[in-house]
C-alpha cells in the first residue's frame, strides 16, 4: 500500500480567516494539499485565540511547537514530512535549518503570503509614486526576506508584481518561485443573480484588521482626507469601518456627527459586505492582494480603489470599480459609482468576471501539484542549480542556526 505523504505547515500564528487574508490564505493553500491526500500536520509556537480556525474540522492535526528547543528536531526526524510548508520567511528562519539538517530529503516550501520588505520599506516612503527601488533592499527585513527565499526549494509569491519584482528586478531564478494567489472553490464565486441588487444596498464601507498597519493608516486617511470631502457632497451618506482587534485609540477615530461610524470584527462578512454598496479601500501602502477587494467582490460590491490596493488583483481585467490615487478624483468617481445604477451594475459584473478568471481554484490547483511532484523526482538537481541557496546553507553564514542554539543553550542553565 502505497504510504500516504505528509505535509507539515509551520505557522506563524494559528489561522483566523475571519481576522485576516492571510489566516484565509494558509487554509485555501493546505485545501490543495488535502485535495491531493496529503496528510496534514499544522505546527506553531502561538497560542490558540478566540477566533483561530479549527482545523481539526478539515482533518488537520495540530502541534505546540517550541522555540530554539531540541524537541523538534526529534519530532521531526520521526515524523518524517514529504513538505515543510514554512508560514512566512520568519519561521522558515526559526526552523528552516533544522528541517535542512535532521530531515533533508523534506521539500521546504515557503508561502511569502506577501513581500514584507515591499510593504515596510512603502510605508516609510509614503510620499514616494514608487511602486518599487533597489534602496527598499537596504533594510535587515529585505536582507532576511531574500535569504529566506533562497534557502527554500520553492517560495510561493501571491502577485504577478511581486513576482516580476523578484525576477526582473533581483534576478531571482524563476525555477525558485511559483505564482498562486488567493485560490477560491466554485462554492465561493457564484453567479451575480444571487447578490443583492443596487436598489437595496446603502453606505460605504471599510474592512480590515487594526493590528495590520496599511489598514490603520487608511482608516485615517479616509477620516481626515477623504471623507470631509465626500460627505460634504453626500451628506446623507455614511461611512463604516470594520476591523477585528480594533483597540481605544482605533475607536476614537468614530465621528457620528459626520457620519464616520467605527466597529469592531465584522462577524458574518459576507452578509456584511453584501449590504454595502461600496467599498472604498484608498490604501497608501502595502503588499501581495487584498483580501478585502477579493471579499467584495464575491459578495458583489464594487471598490473604489488606490493603485496599492488594486495591485495584482485585475491583470488585463477592468476592476470592479475604479482605480484612483487623486484625491479629488477618487471622491468624484466614488459619488458617481455610488449613485449610477448602470456604472455599477457594470462594476459587479467586472468583478465577478475577474473572480472566475484569475482566482478560480480550478486554474491553479493542477499546475501548483505537478510542480510539488516535479520537484520531489529532481530535488538534488534543483538545489544543486541554487548556488545562492547552497552558500546560505553553509555553517559560516547560518547565524539563525547559532542564534537559535545560544539561546537553547542559555535556557537550559540552572
Amino acid at each position: 500500500m502505497k504510504q500516504q505523504k505528509i505535509v507539515l505547515c509551520i505557522g506563524f500564528v494559528y489561522p483566523e480567516p475571519s481576522s485576516s487574508a492571510a489566516g484565509a490564505r494558509i487554509l485555501q493553500l493546505l485545501k490543495l494539499f488535502i485535495d491531493a491526500d496529503y496528510k496534514i500536520i499544522f505546527g506553531t509556537t502561538a497560542s490558540l485565540s478566540a477566533h483561530s480556525f479549527d482545523l481539526k474540522t478539515l482533518g488537520i492535526k495540530v502541534k505546540s511547537l517550541k522555540l530554539n528547543d531540541s524537541s523538534f528536531d526529534e519530532y521531526l526526524f520521526a515524523l518524517k514530512p514529504s513538505v515543510v510548508l514554512f508560514d512566512r520567511f520568519m519561521t522558515e528562519e526559526q526552523f528552516g535549518w533544522r528541517v535542512a539538517k535532521y530531515c533533508p530529503d523534506a521539500l521546504r516550501v515557503l508561502d511569502t503570503e506577501d513581500l514584507h520588505f515591499l510593504r515596510k520599506a512603502r510605508g516609510e516612503n509614503l510620499d514616494s509614486t514608487v511602486g518599487f527601488s533597489k534602496t527598499f533592499l537596504k533594510s535587515d527585513v529585505a536582507k532576511r526576506e531574500i535569504a529566506s527565499i533562497y534557502r527554500s526549494d520553492l517560495s510561493l509569491i501571491i502577485s504577478e508584481v511581486e513576482f516580476k519584482i523578484l525576477t526582473q528586478e533581483l534576478g531571482i531564478d524563476p525555477s525558485l518561485l511559483f505564482y498562486i494567489p488567493f485560490v477560491l472553490h466554485p462554492n465561493e464565486i457564484q453567479s451575480p443573480k444571487g447578490f443583492s441588487g443596487y436598489e437595496t444596498r446603502k453606505n460605504f464601507v471599510f474592512v480590515g484588521n487594526f493590528m495590520h498597519p496599511p489598514n490603520v493608516q487608511a482608516v485615517q486617511y479616509l477620516k481626515h482626507k477623504i471623507w470631509p470631502v465626500l460627505s460634504q457632497k453626500f451628506p446623507e451618506a455614511q461611512l463604516h469601518i470594520y476591523g477585528a482587534y480594533a483597540k481605544p485609540q482605533h475607536l476614537t477615530l468614530e465621528d457620528q456627527k459626520n457620519n464616520f461610524y467605527v466597529y469592531g470584527r465584522a462577524e458574518d462578512l459576507d452578509s456584511l459586505l453584501s449590504s454595502y454598496r461600496l467599498l472604498l479601500a484608498p490604501l497608501q501602502f502595502g503588499a501581495g492582494l487584498k483580501g478585502k477587494v477579493l471579499d467584495a467582490m464575491r459578495n458583489g460590491t464594487p471598490c473604489g480603489l488606490s493603485t496599492v490596493a488594486a495591485e495584482g488583483l485585475f491583470g488585463t481585467l477592468p476592476s470592479n470599480g475604479f482605480i484612483e490615487d487623486d484625491l479629488q478624483k477618487f471622491v468624484f468617481k466614488s459619488l458617481q459609482l455610488y449613485n449610477e445604477k448602470d456604472i455599477w451594475e457594470t462594476a459587479q459584473n467586472d468583478g465577478f468576471n475577474v473572480l472566475l478568471k484569475r482566482f478560480s481554484q480550478s486554474e491553479f490547483e493542477s499546475f501548483f501539484l505537478a510542480k510539488i511532484d516535479q520537484l520531489f523526482k529532481q530535488l538534488d538537481n534543483h538545489r544543486l542549480k541554487n548556488i545562492t541557496g547552497l552558500l546560505l546553507q553553509h555553517h559560516s553564514l547560518q547565524s539563525t542556526k547559532y542564534l537559535s542554539k545560544w539561546i537553547e543553550a542559555k535556557n537550559k542553565r540552572p
